[in-house]
């Protein structure tokens, strides 16, 4: 056995199922040990697809995805997509070929120092060098990934010590141990929050790692609460929940604001300040904050919380609920709130404008897509309206990446997606501009036979780039540009083509997209000029309490 088989056997030991990447010269001896496993290695056209394909594995399943890629130009492609995982809080395990050790003290060919380059966007990496650690390191890797807050490793595996005898055998797996909370700080946050008048819940993507969406909503009723959740928290109650305020998190002021304004307690439970920075909701410090989660908080000004209860989310909100005594109803402000918040959104379910409007674009997506089918969304301007309208019923039913939100991330997260879940609906939500930066991973879908959606807002430029300029300095520049004949692309590469022509047509166009059994592609021009329509509103928004 030499030192790539035992690796792949640690793979196989923590329950790997894909590799996602590319091959090269210097991961030869582990596409060779893949190619005689239990895993399925997934050749992606891209490095950057590969990673991303991971990192939605990783967020979907709590299990780290895994990617692969060579040295030098293919460890950097696999690089934004570690850094995304990252920065998500997505488990994710990256092993890069590497030059031989006895070439890392020359000018050697592609040689870059990997494990210099990845340490800032990983929580953990290192170096195979020894073959006989290969287990202890795989080990580590998925222990250190895995554990809350997830995040990226890294293994480098230079192709001499790949080729080497080696001894030894996977080490034994251990489930992470659930942590409990002090009962005083347990105590001190129900005191609190039964002396709150008009208390708000700020859930984030931490409430969803921790499956604690059942305990969060039955805290929220039982306690007469309402909740905001982050890009990332949505599904963590149900949207249609009486309490339910949607989402919090654009840059702009918005209804869901002045509930943050009116407030005297803001319970933030599974929340990551890098989804949503509290100096948006809370810039002078004023308001008292009870942390909730399974690490202590992040250190912040804007964000000094009078309790933190730190354990299993779960067991923490079920015991603040046995001592809080809370009689009062829900905040007759925030009632009102949500009914403004519905109103906005029922306005767009009969607007007929060509193109089409974002907020009924995703208001019909939306009447389409059931419960548990999966919206991933790209970056761009239609994420930012995706956020705001596309509601959910359930966690992890529409990903938003908003800690390093990088572009691309929809069409190679849609393939892990379906590989998760073959039997739901998958649209990946795209930008024209996203589309292009990994549309080649459409082909990767084809092959591996993973039929989804991919809807493209196509407005012809870098839209949310333009709402910023246009907002700052009164005109936009550098943001348009041409785009293929997004239908024909999809067919010459064996897909199916649509393109939406009227406001009518797009809900019997997604209809037949999703009952085919190759993946398919939707133009659909979209009216972005509701940017700067949402912007003077936002503008003119007075919250009066």
């Amino acid at each position: 056995m030499n030192t790539a088989e035992l690796l792949v056997q640690c793979l196989e030991n923590e329950g790997v199922r894909y590799v996602f990447g590319l091959p090269g010269e210097e991961n030869l001896h582990v596409l060779e040990a893949l190619k005689n496993s239990s895993i399925q290695f997934i050749t992606t056209r891209h490095e950057q697809g590969a990673a991303f394909m991971a990192d939605v594995y990783g967020r979907l399943t709590g299990k780290a995805g895994v990617c692969l890629s060579t040295l030098g130009p293919g460890a950097t492609n696999l690089m934004t997509g570690v850094a995304d995982a990252n920065l998500d809080g997505a488990p994710l395990v990256a092993i890069t070929g590497q030059v031989g050790t006895d070439q890392m003290h020359i000018e050697a060919h592609q040689y870059l120092d990997l494990v210099a380059m990845f340490a800032p966007v990983t929580k953990w990496n290192t170096q195979i060098v020894r073959p006989s650690n290969t287990p202890e390191i795989v080990r580590k890797a998925f222990k250190r990934s895995q554990s809350e807050k997830p995040g990226a490793v890294h293994i480098d595996l230079p192709e001499n010590i790949a080729a080497m005898s080696a001894t030894g055998n996977p080490l034994k797996t251990d489930k992470l141990e659930r942590t409990y909370a002090a009962f005083h700080s347990i105590t001190e946050a129900a005191t609190v929050i039964s002396q709150a008048k008009n208390p708000i819940i700020l859930v984030g993507n931490g409430a969803i790692r921790a499956d604690a969406s059942e305990a969060v909503t039955e805290f929220a009723t039982q306690l007469n609460i309402p909740v905001a959740n982050t890009f990332m928290g949505k599904g963590v109650i149900p949207y249609k929940h009486p309490l339910a305020l949607w989402s919090v998190g654009l840059q702009q002021r918005d209804y869901i604001n002045c509930g943050f304004d009116n407030t005297d307690l803001v319970i933030a439970i599974g929340y990551d300040l890098i989804e949503y920075s509290p100096k948006k909701w809370n810039p002078d410090g004023k308001i008292p904050i009870i942390h909730i989660g399974e690490t202590p908080s992040e250190i912040d000004s804007s964000y000094i919380p009078v309790v933190e209860v730190v354990g299993d989310i779960s067991d923490s909100l079920y015991e603040i609920l046995k001592r809080a005594d809370r009689d009062e109803q829900p905040d007759p402000y925030a009632l009102e709130l949500r009914s403004d918040i519905r109103a906005d959104y029922e306005q767009y379910a009969t607007d007929d404008g060509f193109p089409i409007k974002p907020q009924k674009l995703i208001y019909d997506l939306r009447q389409v897509m059931g419960p548990e089918d999966i919206v991933i969304s790209d970056v761009g301007a239609h994420k930012m309206w995706i956020a705001r309208h596309y509601h959910c019923d359930r966690p992890n039913t529409c990903l938003i990446s908003n800690g390093f939100a990088a572009m691309g991330i929809a069409i190679p997260g849609a393939v892990a997606a379906k590989l998760v879940y073959p039997n739901r609906k998958v649209v990946a939500a795209t930008g024209d501009g996203g589309f292009m930066m990994n549309c080649q991973e459409l082909e990767t879908a084809l092959r591996v036979g993973t039929p989804f959606v991919t809807l493209i807002f196509n407005d012809g430029g870098y839209g949310l780039i333009e709402w910023k300029q246009r907002n700052q300095f009164g005109t936009s520049s550098f943001v348009h540009f041409g785009n293929p004949d997004f239908v024909k692309l999809a067919e010459s590469m064996g897909l199916k083509g649509y393109r939406v022509e009227s406001t009518t047509d797009f809900i019997p166009i997604l209809k037949t997209a999703l009952a085919q059994d190759v993946p398919t592609v939707i133009d659909c021009p979209v009216d972005y000029q509701e940017n700067y329509r949402f912007t003077q509103r936002s503008g003119d928004l007075n919250c009066i309490v």
